[in-house]
């Protein structure tokens, strides 16, 4: 398979970092600027996962090679400040993450059936 083919493929590029997926994540509902991935991924993770800036932006970088993620040079409202760079998924950052939470379920399913998850909230 060429080196195209094989990053065109999700399966490919997994498993991600928790990280990678975490940025992914937050980024599933539209685009968003540095901070504010930074914020939503402390968020929804109630304080667990707080992404210092130079963490976070290797990831973007790297996301952005790997093709998962686009910058886009509109600002998704007037006025918004020329510095900040916004970030959006590509169809195959959608496809990864995707592809990562379907990985990640499996795991899940493997540890309830394992009992591991007994008595927290698993079955």
């Amino acid at each position: 398979m060429s080196q195209e083919r094989k990053r065109a493929d999700p399966l490919h590029l997994l498993p991600l970092t928790p990280v990678a997926f975490e940025i992914l994540l937050a980024l599933t509902t539209g685009e968003r600027h540095g901070y504010a991935i930074m914020r939503a991924v402390e968020e929804r993770t109630e304080g667990r996962t707080s992404l210092h800036a130079g963490t976070l932006y290797r990831a973007l970088a790297r996301l952005l090679e790997g093709g998962l993620l686009e910058e886009r040079d509109e600002r998704p409202q007037a006025g918004s400040d020329e510095r900040r760079r916004y970030y959006a998924l590509t169809d195959l950052g959608r496809a990864v993450a995707a592809a990562e939470a379907r990985r990640l379920e499996s795991q899940v399913g493997a540890a309830r059936d394992h009992g591991l998850l007994e008595g927290m909230g698993g079955a």
